[in-house]
């Protein structure tokens, strides 16, 4: 197949189109007159890709989701040329989703197609769901890699919040595996079967065929225009193995195409499957979901040259037995030949298989250019946004291991809620809300986020028997719907928040097997008088009711670190002190015994003795002095 860039229409035809549809219809020319908003993402590759030989560009594969790289193979000639995709392993969760932000909200044709990983150790073919925008439209089943038409998947979806998401949900068959996403803007308007259409339904595309041309096409192929997506068109050339059904086509230009909102390439029309003379009715069986609704959407155009006129050829439209549609003439119904004309039926099917019959009443056989088939599912209703960044944050503040996954909605699709988490739809909301948490012995290391306060719905917490460290976060007191709290068995600290006190809906409080101190609030501890169950063992530093020690003067830990470091300054200067007092002692001491030595009459009579000698030695060197100073100073008197 070709995979090139959208050719632009001559301007005067593309104008007559949107000025013939859009007063009717709703369509503002000023959004036509834009480039519709488009992205494709060549999964697994570190690079932006372009395909030959039509350089069509693939973004490269970042920062959108987890799982793994890996080489692809190709399973079908259908799947664009690309060499990588990415696959998600049971171990890195149930649950794994691509989030591409930054999308205009409106109408998008969204298509995957998928690959096989090429790797010997890998599952060669995985099963698995496919949702986008939390609604499940989509379920690999085995031996989707030999048939062309399942090797991808297509869904058209309202993008309402600027992002969109689209998850891979395993089933435990193999590893969910991805090649491409397209995600392709479309008129808004685009396929309006009527009510109950709009931004609460999905289309799932469960068959499109062009008759009477053997040969598969893409819109971009059919010189299509981008407002109408790039729709695959599967050529069939008969209905059924066993018709005699034959193929017609032409070169005429087929007026009435191109048209919004869903601008059908005129080629389409150029071809058809015609009855014939021995078999004059069509027939198409398709397989389908029991219990589901399907619009239909049937083309014709009158390209037989041998009809020109009304009533030439007049027929039925039969869907399921019923008729869908009475007395078709197409040339009556357009005016002309080689003319569009699109027909609509929503039909709800119990059984699992759609059949649709073109039976002619009048004039010569009948005749099909193209068929569209689309499974209607309605739009899953979110989780509450404030409630998913609730959880989100959890994640990461409690360190959740991979296996858990938790990525996309908690709550939907429903067939994957997410582990652990118990969710309820709320009808005055009209969204889903979160009322359980079961996170009991997971191995969560981390500490409890005071942002848990926004799951203002929970019924049941539960986070026992992991490695929780911390305090306990004041906000959890806000949750008023608390009736079973179990915090038990982990590494909590600090006291018991006041603000528990505050859950006056609360039956069941597990807070052993703690670090937890000080005082119980007085608030709880009247409780199980109410038949309330509550466990504060386990905790030595707990105190003040029932079972638990005494309480003593409350300090705060600034506050005894404060009194031991007083104690520790009282006791040093205590011991200066006395080392002060006892030297002193020594000195004194010392001084008293010199003092009584000085007194004793030994002490005194040899003391006196020393100084008579002292004296007489003093008086004999100075007598001495005198006498020789006699002798040499110079007589004045001759």
């Amino acid at each position: 197949m070709r995979w090139r860039s959208p050719v632009v229409l001559q301007l005067q035809l593309w104008l007559l189109a949107v000025s013939a549809s859009s007063a009717a219809l709703g369509v503002l020319a000023a959004d036509l007159s834009k480039e519709p908003f488009t992205i494709r993402i060549s999964c697994g590759s570190f690079d932006d890709v372009r395909t030959a030989p039509t350089n069509t560009l693939w973004y490269r594969d970042f920062g959108y989701t987890g799982g793994r790289f890996a080489n692809a193979t190709r399973p079908s000639f259908i799947i664009p040329p690309l060499k990588t995709l990415r696959y998600f392993p049971l171990s890195d969760g149930p649950e794994n989703c691509y989030n591409i932000n930054n999308v205009p909200n409106g109408h998008y044709q969204v298509r995957l197609f998928f690959a096989l990983p090429d790797n010997p150790n890998l599952d060669s073919e995985p099963i698995f769901d496919v949702s986008v925008e939390g609604t499940l439209f989509s379920s690999l089943l085995l031996g989707w890699s030999s048939d062309d038409e399942k090797t991808f998947a297509e869904a058209l979806v309202f993008v309402q919040d600027s992002s969109l998401s689209v998850c891979f949900h395993s089933t435990g068959h193999g590893d969910p595996s991805i090649l491409s996403i397209e995600v392709l803007q479309i008129d808004d308007n685009a396929y309006n079967f009527g009510p109950p259409w709009g931004k609460g339904t999905v289309f799932r595309t469960a068959k499109r065929l062009k008759c009477g041309s053997g040969k598969p096409a893409f819109d971009e192929d059919l010189n299509g225009i981008r407002w109408g997506g790039d729709r695959f068109w599967l050529g069939l050339q008969t209905l059924s193995s066993s018709s005699d059904d034959q193929s017609i086509s032409t070169e005429n230009v087929i007026a009435e195409t191109l048209l919004a909102p869903n601008f059908y390439p005129q080629s389409i029309y150029q071809s058809a499957i015609v009855g014939t003379d021995r078999q004059p009715s069509l027939s198409f069986e398709m397989d389908v979901t029991p219990n589901k609704n399907y619009s239909v959407w049937l083309h014709f155009a009158e390209i037989d040259n041998g009809v020109t006129a009304e009533e030439q050829r007049v027929f039925d439209v039969l869907i399921n037995g019923d008729t869908a549609f009475k007395d078709v003439d197409i040339i009556r119904m357009t005016g002309e030949c080689f003319t569009a004309l699109v027909l609509n039926k929503t039909v709800a099917v119990s059984g699992t298989t759609l059949k649709i019959i073109l039976q002619p009443v009048k004039g010569t056989r009948a005749i099909i250019n193209a068929i569209e088939v689309f499974e209607i599912i309605p739009a899953e209703k979110k989780t509450l946004p404030q409630e998913v960044s609730a959880l989100r944050t959890l994640k990461g503040s409690l360190g959740l291991p991979l296996r858990l996954g938790w990525n996309g909605d908690p709550c939907v699709p429903q067939q994957h809620p997410w582990s652990a988490v118990d969710c309820q739809f709320d009808n005055t909301k009209g969204n889903w809300i979160i009322d359980g948490l079961g996170l009991d012995n997971q191995g969560l290391k981390g500490v409890i986020p005071s942002d848990i306060s926004k799951l203002q719905h929970l019924q049941n917490i539960n986070l026992s028997g992991n490695s929780i460290k911390g305090n306990i976060p004041i906000s959890l007191g806000t949750i008023s719907a608390v009736q079973v709290l179990d915090l038990s068995y982990n590494e909590l600290n600090g006291s018991i928040p006041e603000s528990l006190g505050e859950l006056t809906l609360l039956q069941i409080l597990n807070l052993n097997g703690n670090h937890l101190s000080g005082r119980v609030p007085a608030s709880l501890g009247g409780r199980p008088l109410h038949r309330a169950r509550f466990n504060f063992t386990d905790n030595a530093g707990l105190c003040g009711i029932p079972g638990l020690r005494e309480c003593g003067p409350h300090l705060s830990v600034a506050a005894k670190i404060g009194m031991a470091f007083g104690v520790l300054l009282a006791i040093l200067f205590l011991v200066v002190f006395a080392a002060c007092w006892w030297k002193r002692r020594q000195n004194i001491l010392r001084a008293k015994k010199l003092a009584a030595a000085r007194e004793a009459p030994y002490a005194k009579s040899r003391t006196q003795f020393t100084r008579d000698v002292q004296m007489t030695k003093h008086q004999r060197t100075h007598e001495s002095a005198r006498s020789s100073n006699n002798e040499s100073s110079p007589h004045l008197v001759s």
